[in-house]
Formats: structure tokens, sequence, C-alpha cells
């Protein structure tokens, strides 16, 4: 019987120490085969119809692990656009309340409507300032910048109080954090972080009865007959969500269903307490080293203030973390051990660099 560790060490073998998952994921070796064999079906000639099967299988995959029905699952290609079709849906003057700092994906298209009202406040105010009249709440489940958890629960009793939906980016905890995105009005999700898949995949999911959204970016995929909807007007528009899918980046969507399929093979409560203890360890190290953190309990992602200016030097000792506004933000997941954690700390702390393993 496979564990945890033999499946996570059958699929990856970096090269370095990798704590950068909140910028991208490592591609499992299973990923890599099927993006390898869609790349020759398409030189070669042969039908690109699996390509297609890849795209619904990854959709179905997604919403297992999203806790909701495959119609209500969008297969796009990133969370800016999927925010722009909730943004198009609302009435010149409604209120938008978001979370001050956050992922520009999930903010953006608020803004250059022009006609919305927008509103910012920190993230810890965010339930308490939904008030009358707020139309929608957008926000990261994880920030992006320094990890800390937005208290959904929360902020779903408070929109409910006063009719505000609510739109949930869970691009940096979906595939590390259990996600249930039933619990929202929209949820949307890029594929190329914690769920592992190259670059060009994304999710929305929207309310059974669509939540009001106009498909104005739909295209001939968007067709409840797609191959017949290629000339034209579309004549009838998917009676899912798929009425919001664009057209499909199909070597994205190959890998991805593997990659996805991984993640559920593994569980995602398993994947989450792997990923938080090492985060939790290394809290603790740095702790150890006079240094604190951004607070972020329970979180996969540690932000340290002041050291984002050791990034490059890390990146030369083969320590890849990322440089977020100053703050050195490394993300841990899966394909990490307790030895990357003290890789990192050795180096931060001045001790002598042991080789990696």
């Amino acid at each position: 019987m496979e564990t945890f560790e033999t499946l996570v060490r059958a699929e990856f073998a970096p090269k370095n120490t990798f704590l950068n998952t909140a910028s991208n994921g490592l591609l499992p070796a299973r990923a890599v085969a099927a993006l390898h064999e869609a790349v020759r079906l398409r030189a070669e000639g042969r039908p690109l119809t699996p390509l297609y099967a890849d795209v619904e299988a990854a959709r179905a995959s997604f919403a297992r692990l999203a806790g909701v029905s495959v119609d209500r699952v969008a297969a796009g290609a990133s969370v800016a656009a999927h925010t722009g079709v909730i943004a198009a849906s609302l009435p010149a003057g409604a209120e938008v309340l978001t979370a001050e700092d956050d992922f520009t994906s999930v903010l953006n298209p608020f803004h250059v409507r022009g006609d919305l009202k927008v509103r910012a406040v920190p993230l810890e105010r965010l339930a308490e300032s939904v008030r009358p009249g707020t139309a929608l709440v957008a926000v990261s489940a994880a920030q992006s910048a320094d990890g800390r958890l937005a208290d959904l629960a929360a902020l779903r009793e408070a929109a409910r109080e006063h009719g505000a939906r609510t739109y949930v980016d869970c691009s940096q905890s979906a595939g590390w954090l259990p996600t249930d995105a039933a619990a929202h009005d929209y949820t949307a999700t890029v594929g190329f972080k914690w769920l592992l898949g190259p670059h060009g995949a994304a999710f929305l999911v929207v309310p059974e009865d669509l939540g009001g959204l106009s498909p104005v970016l739909a295209g001939w995929v968007a067709g409840e007959r797609p191959w017949e909807s290629c000339y034209g007007p579309v004549t009838e528009l998917a009676r899912s969500a798929r009425r919001f899918d664009i057209s499909h980046s199909l070597f994205s969507y190959a890998g991805l269903r593997r990659s996805l399929e991984l993640v559920e093979e593994l569980g995602v409560d398993a994947v989450h307490a792997h990923d938080v203890r090492l985060a939790d360890r290394f809290r603790e190290g740095l702790a150890s080293l006079g240094h604190e953190a951004v607070p972020a309990p329970g979180s996969a992602i540690v932000s340290v203030p002041g050291l984002g200016r050791r990034q490059a030097e890390l990146s030369a000792a083969g320590i890849e973390v990322s440089d977020r506004a100053g703050h050195l933000r490394a993300s841990f997941h899966l394909y990490n051990t307790d030895a990357d954690v003290d890789r990192l700390l050795d180096v931060l702390g001045g001790r002598p660099l042991s080789a990696p393993e």
C-alpha cells in the first residue's frame, strides 16, 4: 500500500530547496508525462479528442475537491478573467467590499469598471464592514503577500445578514486548505499553484442558478452543443456553468487533470496537516533566530518582515522563496520536508550550509 511519502517521492524530485509554491507549484511526474503525450499528439497530427476529455475530467476532479456539483464549475484561464465576468454583472453604483492590498486579480476588474463603489478595509475587519447596500464582498481565502487567512465563516454570515453576495479567490488555498465552495456565491482558483498544474487553467464556481452572471466572454465552447456553435452567434448557451468557459488551453488541462488526480489520491486533509506542520516548524525556528513572522496561524504561507532582501542570496544557495513587499515569503507544500525547513533556517541563521538531500 502506498503511503503519503511514497506517493510524493514517486512524483517529485526537485533539484533545489523549493519553498515557493505560493508563486507556482512543481509539476508531478504524471503531469509532465501527460504534457509530453499531448505535445506528441499535436505534433503527429492525431485527433485532439483526448485533450478535450482531459478538460472535462479536470473539471470533475476540481468539483470534487471544491465540494460542489460539476455543473457549477466553469473552466477558464485566469482569475482576472473570472473576476471580470462577475464585475460585468454588477449594476452601476453597486458597492464592492474588498480587503486592503489583496491580490490584484481579485480587485482590479471592479476598479476598471469606473462606475462601482469599491471600498477596501483591513482583512481583519472585512466581516464587520459589510453593511446595507453592499452588493458583493470579494476576498482571497489566503492572502498572497503573507498567508493570512480570511474568516470566511464570519464573512458568510455577515453577507447573508445584509443580502450581499460573496466572491472568494482560493488560488492560495485550494490544494492544501479544505475548500467548501458551496458555502459561497462565487469562487475562483488558478491551477498552477497548490493544485500543481501548468499555467493557463483556472476554475470559476457559480451558484446553481448561475448567479445572475452574463457570459460576456462566451465563445463556441460555451454553447450547449459546442461543435454546433462554431459559426454565428451561439444560439443556445450551455445550461450549466460551462456557459462561462473560455477556449481551453488544452495542454494545460492535460497536465492539470493528472495533478488533480494526485491531490485527490493524497487527500487535502493529509496535505493540509503536512503543509501546516512544516510552516509551524519554520515559525518556531524563526523565533529562535529572533525573527517574528506576520501572524497567520494555520497557514502554509509564512511571511517574515525585513528579510525579503535576502531572496537573491537564498536563490544562489539553491533555496527558492519570494520577496514580497520587503518580506521573505516561504510557502510549504506536499513535496517539502523537515530538511527543507532546516536548510532555510540554517542560511538565515548564518550556520554552515549542509548539502541538500
